[in-house]
């Protein structure tokens, strides 16, 4: 019998209530040392977004299950990357992504590339830093109606900093566990009524507890300008260039359906050989006029990468425990992005009805460079075997091209046109729709071979949504979201004769939940929810060269939330998921492999609990505690190996020396329990680090 959420427990989260949200409004940027409450300070409640609808909105407004981390919540956490802000996230798991990029699972769909930056598409495979970053968005559920074509769980947007008419200057200086060292500064100066300049930079150094992986180093840079000729008129330019290097860990292998018995730091293959690279180039120009009745805004992005990999990847254990199959390879991808989106917001009054409407274009052009090695042991071989207990070793290793290696360019158009009502009924009753109709044209040419194909998608993406209001702090909604995924798949890394024929994967969600604003600083939130996916590919058995879409996924949820102040002196975030995510209709995926009807989705546990809370214990001293608790889950979609639940704690101490400075200590695993975070497959498995702490200053003049 499948796990579901009883009765009780859908109606008790139905009843709970309220939503997180997002504050842009750049003249607020908070001065980060301040622990105190003060009346205005919005702390780790947002209380609206502009991401959700492309205009201005309440989130208790927006019939959507949303997540909003606020700048000051990301600082007293000490959040600095995506996989650690996901763990107090309802609904999302972070995968593994190989240890080579951010990967999310949303409500049982995994993507690497529902990624976006001020609302447009940031969809490499690398690991992102929050240095330049206001505030971080959630958006469960699909979202094409927004944000075009994937994002069938949801989306992960990043709002950056951007210069502002108040001076500013801020720095940190962090440093800690694994020789961890790292600082990021923050300046900003208006020039003039009209012109303000931001600069926000980031260097890092640091070790892991993993053996032989110690050369992280990353920097950002980030200058931006702001021009406001008149006060209609909003003129935003930026640029950035990121570096990420690490050296690529594939995590320790399985034995006997769990994770193998040995130490966390074990190595497998040579870390000296096994490296990752990430250069991101991007520049954006965005221009806003108000015309007094309507809007428009026009957002230009450029964005170049270069990113690469290579690896040892560990196998299967043989029967004795005694022997380890190992393989190893590498993997360049290039990429050049150009988006340009353009909005028109305007209001309009019918009677007793008030519309909030949106009418808006979006063109792209995306071309991908995809380039991979087979590695051959000692020049012959592709795979070896390595002692069960030391793994980790040092083999003349030859990377080059095996007759299935990739070697290609793809082009991507994109166009797409979407249109968008916000009805005001009365001061109880709100319906949303909206529609966006996309043309994605993906071109693909091997560079090896005479094969060339081509796959053109025209894809409709409607949503709906009611909200009734029966009190102006509650909102109780329902909505119908829909979207696609074309047969290319997230990273569109390639197309074949099989892939070229298969239709767009179909995500399909159906919502109802309650937000509930506990006065001005505490907001609760509900959403249940059912997600299915259907059109997933397969290979006909009967007949190899056809592509059959006969598979289906199901994911079953419950997500509470609180986000806030409790009391002046007690913020909180904390949330729950239930999430029953398994295969609706089972399918062959490859000629070996049957995933059957019933079967877990891989890495969704049923259950997840997280719980953050800053209390301030005196005018000058605060104090941090966390708790994430994650029930098991299993590794891969055969359901063969499982990786335990795990309760971790954490904890942090805070010291304002004055009102500039404030001096922190975050300590996480503080009971250093062993545990396993996440996996890529059943032989890919990351541990989770022991006992780790940071130490840093905030200071701002």
């Amino acid at each position: 019998m499948r796990h579901r959420p009883s009765i009780a427990l859908a109606v008790s989260a139905a009843l709970a209530v309220s939503t997180h949200a997002a504050e842009s409004s750049h003249a607020d940027v908070k001065v980060l040392p301040k622990i105190s409450v003060e009346e205005n300070d919005p702390g780790y409640r947002a209380p609206s977004t502009r991401t959700a609808t492309k205009s201005d909105a309440e989130l208790i407004d927006i019939p959507q299950s949303i997540t909003v981390v606020t700048q000051e919540q990301l600082q007293d956490q000490q959040l600095l990357s995506i996989g650690e802000l996901v763990r107090y996230m309802p609904g999302l798991t972070a995968h593994q992504g190989e240890n080579n990029r951010d990967e999310i699972i949303f409500r049982g769909n995994d993507s690497s590339s529902s990624f976006f930056v001020d609302g447009v598409r940031d969809d490499v495979q690398y690991y992102r830093d929050f240095y330049n970053t206001e505030r971080v968005e959630v958006l469960r559920g699909p979202n094409a109606m927004i944000f075009g074509r994937g994002g069938g769980g949801g989306v992960l947007n990043r709002v950056t900093k951007q210069a502002f008419f108040t001076p500013q200057r801020s720095f940190s200086v962090l440093g800690g566990s694994y020789s961890d060292k790292r600082g990021t500064i923050d300046l900003n100066q208006p020039l003039s009524d009209t012109f303000a300049v931001r600069l926000n930079g980031v260097y890092e150094e640091s070790d892991t507890f993993r053996q032989g992986v110690d050369d992280l180093k990353r920097y950002g840079i980030n200058p931006t300008l702001t021009y406001r000729p008149d006060e209609r008129t909003t003129i935003s330019l930026s640029y950035e260039q990121f570096r990420d290097n690490r050296t690529a860990d594939r995590g320790i292998t399985s034995f006997n359906g769990r994770p193998a018995d040995v130490s966390i730091r074990t190595f497998y293959g040579d870390p000296d050989q096994s490296h990752v690279h990430a250069l991101v180039n991007d520049a954006a120009l965005t221009i806003e006029h108000d015309f007094g009745g309507f809007t428009i805004r026009n957002h230009t992005l450029f964005a170049s990468y270069d990113r690469g990999y290579q690896n040892f990847v560990p196998g299967a254990t043989n029967a004795t425990q005694t022997l380890v199959a190992l393989s190893a390879y590498n993997n360049a991808t290039e990429r050049e992005n150009v988006f340009n989106q353009t909005d028109l917001n305007f209001t309009l009054t019918s009677g007793p009805i008030t519309h909030h409407l949106l009418a808006g274009v979006e063109l792209g052009r995306q071309l991908t460079d995809n380039f991979r090695n087979t590695g051959f042991f000692n020049n012959t071989v592709t795979s070896i075997n390595v002692p069960f207990q030391n793994p980790t070793i040092s083999v003349p290793v030859t990377f080059r091209q095996s007759a299935t290696d990739a070697n290609n360019h793809l082009q991507t158009k994109i166009g797409a046109a979407y249109i968008q009502d916000e009805l005001v009924l009365s001061d109880q009753w709100r319906v949303l729709g909206g529609l966006r109709f996309d043309s994605f044209d993906l071109e693909y040419r091997d560079n090896r071979s005479p094969n060339r194909f081509d796959r053109k998608d025209n894809l409709w993406s409607p949503r709906a949504g009611v909200v009734y209001k029966p009190l102006t702090t509650l909102s109780l909604y329902t909505s119908y979201s829909v979207s696609f995924l074309p047969g290319s798949g997230d990273q569109f890394s390639s197309l074949t004769a099989l892939t070229e024929q298969a239709k767009p994967e179909k995500f399909s969600n159906y919502e109802v939940g309650a937000k509930w604003d506990v006065g001005s600083n505490l907001q609760l939130t509900s959403a249940i929810y059912r997600l299915d996916r259907t059109n997933t590919r397969s290979t006909d058995p009967n007949n190899p060269t056809v592509i059959i879409q006969t598979g289906a996924q199901r994911t079953r949820g419950v997500e509470l939330g609180a986000t806030g102040n409790v009391t002046d002196a007690w913020k909180i975030a904390a949330a729950y998921a239930y999430q029953d995510a398994y295969v609706a209709h089972g399918y062959n995926s490859n000629a070996t492999t049957v995933i059957r009807t019933g079967q877990h989705v891989a890495q969704v546990p049923h259950n997840n609990v997280s719980l953050w809370n800053l209390y301030q214990v005196l005018p000058q001293l605060g104090v941090g505690l966390g708790i994430v608790y994650r029930s098991d889950m299993f590794a891969s979609i055969d359901d063969t190996v499982r990786l335990p639940g795990f309760t971790r704690a954490d904890a942090a101490i805070y010291y304002t020396l004055n009102e500039h400075v404030r001096l922190q200590g975050n300590v996480e695993n503080i009971f250093d329990h062993k545990y396993y975070v996440n996996a890529d497959n059943n032989t890919n498995i990351s541990p989770g680090a022991p006992l780790t702490v940071r130490v840093g200053v905030n200071a701002t003049f």
